[in-house]
Parts: structure tokens; C-alpha cells; sequence
């Protein structure tokens, strides 16, 4: 028999998950709107060469010529693999690689196949995005697709049109929207830099300490080098570059986190070493970058976390210091940006639980540490017992 208790509790069907904040493409995407496809083409080639040194820049458009074919029954655009059935093929054309896939579009399947884009400008024409820029061109008006117009962040001019027709400014109502010329491609890549990086996700702090400290034998992040337990000494080091800091750790490490004054954030993902509080990190809040510090990092300093803040880039999948000890990236003093968290899910459905195989294989801003030995990680009494004294003679 039940108690009236359990059989109260509410039931759900599906676990309470927050979402990251996609739009139909991804995390930033532009539709351009208000002039024959030609023309949108046009301005996204000229805008890419100034766009693409800071960003990753995907464009979505349609083809016309492919689905008038397929309409009068040939091959829609296919090759003679696709024509034969094969449900993808994948071509390296030695400088880039190109893959073919037949597969629907859809809210679920357009973010993912463009995850790894730090910005998205679609033929608005054909697609809808989140923000828009529409071109005043007379020969395709958008007075029929207002209701496509929900976040104009710019009307563009064409060379002989100085008005804004009145439909349009009556949508737009008391909205500040720049006014520019459709031909100042200086301008419009300005615009989009600069509003990329006021959307930039949020840093929140996280300070690893969930490990079992198996070689130091006891609680690494118990340890006070500098008068007070090494995890706290972390999150106090965290606090003035982030929004807030927590400290990732086992279930059994909350109470006692908590009574410490420390903002626990327990593993969901278990046993997966770093990688445990990382993925957790990014279950509670995937649309913040978290700027990682493992708890065993003694010597390492403000001004060590504010070079790597200084110098983040946010259109990367990570920031990084490159180890002093290799030329490879040292994941645990790391930003991760949002889009890491389905890299490091990919990574992990390959049977891959190393977060710095994830950087090694990825795009991301790769910096040489101003103080290479802030990066020593401490495991063993002997390593703790040594940078004491380093300590001692500073």
C-alpha cells in the first residue's frame, strides 16, 4: 500500500533538462532579407573574408536550379552515388571536405549539423533566423514577410534608396535600428562583430575537487598552501573573472562544501574523472562558457587567470594554455564555451573521456603560458612536499 505522501508526488514522464538557447541554426545566426538571392550571396561573399579571422562563419541558403530539376523529375542536384542509393558520401578534396548527406532539415537536425559555427548567415529569403538585416531593395519588398522581421539589427540601402518605406518603419515601431549602406561592407561586418561580442555567453566559475586523490592520499583540495583549504583558496582566485563559482564534486562532498561557505555543484555524470564535473557544469547552465581550474594548481595566480580572460575568444570551442611540459593544451585551467558541450558528449560516445583529447582534436585559441611553472599540477606528497618549499623560498 502507498502513503499518501509518495502517491501525491508529482510524476513526469521526461527528466527536467535546461536547453541551450538555439535559434533555427544555432547559437547566432543572421537572415538576410529584402533582395533577390543573387544580391544576398553578393553582400555574405564580400562580408566573409572580414568576418572570418575572428569567426567561424556558416551560410544556409537554397538551391533553385537542383529543386526546379527535381520538380521536372531528375536527380535534384544528387551525383550518381546519391542517385544509387547511398544515404551520405563523404569526398576529401584535399583542401577541405566535403559531405553529402540526405537527411530532412529540422529544429533538431539544423543546429547539429552546424554546432561548430560561431556564426550562421542564412538567405533569409528561404529560412527564417533569430536576428535579421533586410535590404531595401524595391525589387524584393518585405512587406509580405513582417512577420519574419522579430530582431532587425540593421536596414541596408541600396545605391539610390534613402527611405524607409512606412510599412516597414511602422513594423519596427520606436526600435533604434542602424541605417547603412548596402555597399559599406566595413560597416556591416563592424555591426556584426561588435553585437557577437556583447552576446558573448556569460563566465561562470568552476573549481574541480571531486577527485578521489588516490597518489596524494588524502582530499587535494583539503590541503592549504596558502592558510586556507585549496579549493576555497581556487574559487576565491575564480571569483573577481566570473559571475559565479562552484565547486564540482562527489554527492557524498555536498554538506560539507556547503558548511564550508562553498557553492557545491555535485557530478551527474559519474566516474568520468575531470570530465564528471565538466559535463555537469554544462547540464546545469549550457549556455554559459565555464572558466575550469582543478583544485591541485597551488602556484597558480590572478594574473595567470586574468592573461587567459584577457585573451579569451569566444568563437573558439575553447581558450587554453598550451602545458609547459608538451606542446599540447592543458584542459583543466580552460574556458569551454557553450558549443564544447556536444564535442565533449561526441568525444565521450566514442568511448573518449579525455577533455584534453577534445581540445587537441578541436578548433580552439591555443595561448603559451606567462608563468609556465603555475600550471604544475600537485598529486603526489612528494610533488606538495617540493612546491612548499618553493613556497617557502619566494
Amino acid at each position: 500500500m502507498l502513503n499518501n505522501s509518495a502517491a501525491d508526488t508529482p510524476r513526469s514522464k521526461h527528466a527536467h533538462l535546461a536547453r541551450p538557447h538555439l535559434g533555427e541554426f544555432g547559437r547566432h545566426e543572421l537572415a538576410i532579407l529584402g533582395a533577390p538571392c543573387g544580391k544576398i550571396k553578393e553582400l555574405v561573399t564580400r562580408l566573409l573574408p572580414v568576418l572570418a579571422p575572428q569567426l567561424r562563419v556558416a551560410y544556409v541558403d537554397a538551391d533553385h536550379a537542383a529543386g526546379d530539376d527535381a520538380a521536372q523529375g531528375g536527380s535534384g542536384g544528387q551525383d550518381a552515388i546519391l542517385q544509387a542509393s547511398a544515404a551520405a558520401e563523404l569526398t576529401d578534396k584535399i583542401t577541405f571536405t566535403r559531405l553529402d548527406v540526405k537527411r530532412s532539415l529540422n529544429k533538431f537536425s539544423q543546429p547539429e549539423l552546424l554546432q561548430h559555427e560561431s556564426l550562421v548567415l542564412v538567405n533569409g529569403n528561404h529560412f527564417r533566423a533569430r536576428q535579421q538585416l533586410v535590404i531595401l531593395d524595391p525589387a524584393k519588398p518585405v512587406e509580405k514577410k513582417l512577420d519574419r522581421l522579430t530582431d532587425v539589427r540593421a536596414l541596408l540601402l541600396p545605391e539610390g534608396i534613402t527611405e524607409v518605406p512606412p510599412y516597414l518603419r511602422a513594423h519596427l515601431g520606436e526600435a533604434p535600428v542602424p541605417v547603412l549602406s548596402l555597399h559599406d561592407t566595413a560597416a556591416i561586418a563592424a555591426l556584426i562583430l561588435e553585437e557577437w561580442q556583447q552576446a558573448a555567453p556569460p563566465l561562470r566559475g568552476l573549481v574541480l575537487a571531486g577527485g578521489r586523490s588516490q597518489r596524494m592520499g588524502q582530499d587535494k583540495g583539503k590541503l592549504a598552501y596558502h592558510g586556507q583549504e585549496q579549493r576555497a583558496y581556487a574559487a576565491e582566485l575564480l571569483a573577481p573573472f566570473c559571475q559565479d563559482v562552484h565547486v564540482s564534486c562527489r554527492p557524498d562532498q555536498v554538506v560539507e562544501l556547503e558548511y564550508a561557505g562553498l557553492r557545491p555543484l555535485p557530478d551527474t555524470f559519474a566516474d568520468l574523472g575531470p570530465l564528471s564535473g565538466l559535463l555537469s557544469a554544462f547540464r546545469q547552465d549550457p549556455n554559459a562558457a565555464w572558466l575550469v581550474v582543478s583544485c591541485d594548481l597551488p602556484l597558480l595566480s590572478a594574473a595567470t587567470l586574468k592573461h587567459l580572460v584577457r585573451h579569451r575568444h569566444a568563437g573558439r570551442l575553447a581558450t587554453a594554455f598550451r602545458s609547459p611540459e608538451n606542446e599540447w593544451p592543458e584542459p583543466l585551467i580552460t574556458i569551454w564555451e557553450p558549443r564544447s558541450y556536444t564535442t565533449l558528449l561526441r568525444f565521450l560516445s566514442l568511448g573518449y573521456s579525455c577533455p584534453r583529447k577534445t581540445l587537441i582534436n578541436s578548433d580552439i585559441e591555443l595561448l603559451p603560458a606567462p608563468a609556465p611553472q603555475e600550471l604544475r599540477n600537485v598529486n603526489t606528497p612528494e610533488e606538495a612536499a617540493q612546491v612548499v618549499e618553493t613556497m617557502r623560498k619566494v
